[in-house]
């Protein structure tokens, strides 16, 4: 099965007719049957929020949520970093919090989208090995966002590796040069799950960082070719596992919406389950 979904529910105004207001979650989850959270990198939601998050959604919706930014070591780059008790502390936190999404079979799977500094080496891939020991059974999503984990012959042992703990690899699409960015490689290492993310191809605005460059970086639209260019990959791989997450995050300039229209009527998709809309009547 294929489910497509965004970043985010509020900022999609082409879901709302171009009306310059934020999305509500009610028409998001009437058009889109899973979508990811970054709300929980910036900080651990509590049970009361993870609950009502719960509540509001029909029954089959997923949630994608971000590992909190401790548990990717975003702190490395700071002059101080976190003691493991507080790393492992804010783990115990985490999963303490998805309890109701899990309960209701509607987390799909946490994301854990390293830094690009979390290079390949020996105390990172013990990292993740760390990491699924203190998510236990939860299901786990690995983005990497430094080329070195796909260097030569070694890239099949990483993925090897993520398949031995039972980590669903993340399917990236965003500009690289060889030193910055990664390639679009399309590997299973889960039975169970497969991830896309789609983060559009600004090559300026992803790889010079210069102005406002974290918003800059996702202002891209697909073309109608590049969208079926990546289907093919969707489909391909689609047919390896159980079930298929597809997310857009290219929003910069909000077209991540329309770009996910358009790929689920090109793969023919019908999302079952949907919450109710609103009916146009002018």
């Amino acid at each position: 099965m294929i489910t497509i979904g965004l970043s985010t529910w509020t900022r999609h105004p082409h879901l709302i007719h171009d009306e310059q207001r934020d999305v509500l979650f009610s028409e998001y989850a009437g058009v889109f049957p899973l979508v990811e959270l970054d709300t929980s990198f910036y900080g651990v939601p509590s049970v009361k929020t993870v609950t009502n998050w719960r509540n509001q959604a029909p029954d089959g919706f997923q949630y994608i949520l971000k590992a909190h930014q401790v548990m990717t070591r975003h702190d490395d780059a700071k002059s101080e970093q976190v003691s493991d008790d507080e790393r492992w502390q804010t783990f115990n936190q985490f999963r303490r919090a998805v309890v109701p999404l899990v309960k209701a079979g509607m987390l799909a799977t946490v994301l854990f989208q390293f830094p690009p500094y979390f290079t390949r080496n020996l105390d990172h891939i013990r990292y993740l090995r760390d990491v699924r020991v203190h998510m236990g059974d939860l299901p786990v999503a690995v983005e990497f966002r430094d080329p070195s984990w796909y260097e030569g012959s070694l890239s099949k042992d990483v993925f090897d590796y993520l398949t031995s703990l039972n980590m669903t690899y993340v399917i990236a699409d965003e500009p690289n040069d060889g030193n910055r960015g990664v390639p679009f490689t399309p590997v299973v290492t889960t039975p169970t799950a497969a991830y896309f993310r789609f983060h559009g191809q600004n090559r300026r605005g992803w790889l010079d960082h210069q102005g406002d460059w974290r918003k800059d970086r996702t202002n891209y639209r697909y073309s109608d070719d590049e969208l079926a260019r990546l289907g093919e990959a969707v489909k391909t791989v689609s047919q390896q596992v159980d079930q298929t997450y597809v997310i857009f995050n290219n929003n910069g300039h909000r077209d991540a919406a329309a770009n996910a229209e358009s790929l689920r009527d090109q793969l023919g998709l019908t999302f079952n389950g949907l919450g109710p809309t609103q009916l146009d009547l002018f």
